[in-house]
């Protein structure tokens, strides 16, 4: 099933996506809210109401309501927080070589995440950027999954089921401003809080159960073999398969919910797929090469994610008509 969050004018609407067709749930089933936040607070009991609205509009057994005439907007377009991971090991690994500097350690021990702006999150369309950001923009090609059940001291073992579903994630970065705060050891803060895409739909995980995998050996939770892929302007730049995760779902959430309530409407992403961004590309191209020429995200870049199972998520880049800029702020 993939559901879907909805604008007609100027109201949000929670549907659910059927061959090329949005149907209202509200409308079907009221007992299913019409909007998505209220929605994965109902949990599994939800879900059920919807995947029966989905089977039987599917089978023509039910005709609902089809809207003609919409905005799609992010699936969970008001998350309850927004944590970021780092599970691939690649990507890591890569951008630490590229910095001249060995693989931690700890990267094998344990997944690590941070918190970024979840009143930042968007869908498909277009990203306004202040000049600032356009100091050296990149995407970030990731999964992210939602929760649609409150836990506390989960085990990775039972982990999978708070899952209500999963999603192309877009962790837009502003590198200028990441790397010049992170010397502080805090952030990346402004460096990432601007935007977040995920989008363009909720995938329940029955639908990726044709694509389940192994996990890394040693490692516990659902893995899924889906190739990713990132075009800029209609050139491929990125490649990697979310398979490649070393630390599963599963297992960041373990972490999350370690002595703290993780809640439904919580956004987690997977961290970067290796070749998932331009920093890490750029990085490697100049270690190769240092005549390689550098690429970053400028005013009027279509970006488009591909994820096998989770569709296509694009965006347009668009510069703000601001000038302000906080880098100028700087003391000297």
């Amino acid at each position: 099933m993939k559901l879907v969050s909805y604008k007609t004018e100027d109201r949000e609407h929670l549907g659910v996506y059927i061959k090329g067709h949005i149907y209202n749930l509200n409308s079907c089933d009221k007992l299913i809210p019409d909007n998505m936040n209220e929605f994965l607070w109902g949990g599994d009991e939800l879900m059920e109401h919807a995947k029966k609205v989905n089977d039987d509009l599917r089978s023509g057994k039910m005709q609902g309501k089809e809207e003609l005439f919409y905005e799609l907007i992010a699936p969970v377009p008001h998350p309850s927080s927004c944590r970021d991971g780092y599970a691939f090991r690649q990507h890591v690994a890569a951008a630490r070589r590229n910095r001249k500097v060995d693989m931690i350690a700890e990267f094998d021990q344990y997944p690590i995440f941070y918190f970024t702006n979840h009143n930042a999150i968007q869908g498909p369309g277009e990203i306004e950027c202040m000049p600032d950001h356009f100091q050296k923009l990149d995407f970030e090609l990731e999964v992210a999954v939602v929760l649609n059940k409150k836990g506390r001291n989960i085990k990775a073992a039972d982990a999978d089921s708070y899952i209500a579903g999963y999603m192309i994630m877009n962790d837009m970065s502003a590198r200028t401003l990441q790397m010049e705060e992170m010397l502080l050891n805090l952030g990346p803060a402004k460096g990432k809080d601007f935007s977040t895409v995920i989008g363009p739909w909720l995938v329940t995980p029955d639908e990726l159960e044709q694509y389940k995998t192994e996990p890394k050996p040693g490692h516990t939770g659902n893995a899924y073999s889906l190739q990713m892929k990132c075009l800029v302007n209609g050139k491929q730049v990125s490649s990697g398969n979310m398979a490649d995760m070393d630390w599963t779902f599963a297992e960041i959430i373990e972490r999350c919910a370690y002595g703290c309530d993780v809640l439904p409407g919580d956004v987690i992403g997977s961290g970067t797929v290796g070749t998932g961004c331009f920093l890490e590309l750029n990085g490697t191209g100049l270690l190769n090469n240092p005549n390689y020429q550098t690429q970053w995200l400028q005013p009027n870049d279509l970006v488009e994610m591909e994820i096998t199972g989770l569709g296509m998520l694009g965006n347009i880049i668009k510069k703000s008509k601001s000038e302000f800029s906080i880098l100028g702020l700087k003391k000297l």
